[in-house]
């Protein structure tokens, strides 16, 4: 889960929020293979913030349930007709502090990327279902969404029982209508890994023809995987995950935190990952550890990150940024159920030549951050 954040700086360096504002910024450049940099647009964030009074009759409680009143955040972003949906996740007020409320995921469009109309009513929740056992009381959480070029929709989710979080799967052809497949690892290694905690699935995807859709590799669908270390899972049909594993029947760690560095923490998967010329460009949220972290950050603090794989083998870890290139700036990013900040990157979709990159803003809001490939690269500034 999240936590805080909070810039060291001097009182001039907190005020300066935009790229280059302030001398005492240092330069944050990207390298030619990274994604950025992602420019939050003026006054329009959060794009998506809790409301009080819509609410959704729950089969579980069979009572009516404010279900996005208390916090909205952690989107999964797509494309659907021509408009870009984002599917967020929504607590109602069931309890108190994260992973004690009810989770379930709102639906929103929006034709230019920045302003959303939304449904009254969610359109994935924990229900009396082949996977009430896993959903309920906890919910649907942190989706993740590719498409195939036929238009299968495929979200990997977080299910949250309050006991064991699994790394779940589900279908649909239009956003709306789904099939729950269950525990992505449910079958692999005869059902070794299925009370295995896990979560945070991102499949590889590639932009083909002006449209981000899922790729396979050397003749399989590919995901990176994992909160604490990113690992890989493959599958032939996008619905069963077979998890990569060592000689010895543990699961091989791609790469994972590191001692001084914005990702000490954690590790964990974001967006869709994306195939380019230069390599598998992997998107993921790192976290400051709080004795063992970068220290010009506050312990806890949620930043992006970028890691390169090799194009042929994705398993090949090549390289990371040593600075994140998204970190929280403004104060909706930096108030809310984590009063310092966060910044958790979940969404990225491929729209009108840019890409559009969702995010949970302090796990109570979404935001949204543009990058424009013609434009030179360049991140948030150090601090």
């Amino acid at each position: 889960m999240k936590s805080t954040f909070l810039f060291l700086l001097t009182t001039t360096m907190m005020t300066c929020t935009a790229y280059g504002q302030s001398s005492n910024h240092k330069e944050n450049k990207l390298p030619d293979w990274a994604f950025g940099g992602f420019e939050r647009p003026k006054n329009v964030n959060p794009v998506i913030s809790p409301i009080e009074n819509t609410k959704f009759y729950c089969p579980l409680t069979k009572d009516s349930i404010a279900w996005e009143s208390n916090d909205t955040f952690n989107p999964a972003a797509t494309l659907y007709n021509g408009e870009i949906v984002v599917l967020y996740r929504a607590e109602d007020k069931s309890g108190v502090g994260i992973g004690h409320r009810t989770s379930r995921l709102g639906y929103a469009t929006s034709t230019d990327g920045t302003h959303f109309q939304r449904e009254k009513t969610p359109v994935f929740y924990p229900d009396n279902d082949s996977q009430k056992e896993l959903e309920w009381p906890g919910g649907c959480e942190d989706p993740r969404i590719a498409v195939t070029d036929d238009g299968l929709y495929v979200m990997m989710y977080t299910q949250w029982n309050r006991h064991v979080p699994r790394l779940a799967v589900a279908t649909s052809r239009n956003l709306k209508d789904w099939t729950k497949h269950g525990p992505a690892f449910a079958k692999a290694f005869d059902g070794k890994f299925f009370n295995l905690g896990c979560k945070s699935g991102s499949i590889l995807t590639e932009v083909v023809k002006g449209k981000q859709v899922i790729k396979k590799i050397n003749g399989k669908y590919f995901m990176y995987w994992g909160e604490e270390h990113v690992f890989a899972a493959t599958s032939d049909d996008l619905i069963h995950w077979t998890p990569i594993v060592n000689i010895d029947g543990s699961l091989k760690k791609l790469f994972s935190p590191r001692d001084g560095y914005f990702d000490s923490h954690l590790t964990e998967c974001g967006p869709p990952a994306i195939y380019t010329p230069k390599g598998i460009v992997l998107l993921y949220n790192g976290k400051n550890h709080s004795g063992r972290g970068d220290k010009r950050y506050t312990a806890n603090v949620y930043a992006a990150g970028q890691a390169l794989f090799d194009a042929n083998d994705p398993t090949r870890f090549i390289t990371r940024l040593d600075e994140p290139f998204f970190r929280p700036m403004d104060s909706f990013e930096k108030s809310g159920q984590y009063v310092d900040g966060t910044v958790f990157i979940e969404g990225m979709v491929y729209f009108k030549n840019k890409w559009y990159l969702y995010y949970g803003c302090a796990d109570s809001k979404v935001g949204v951050a543009v990058y424009d490939p013609k434009r030179p690269a360049k991140a948030d500034p150090l601090p």
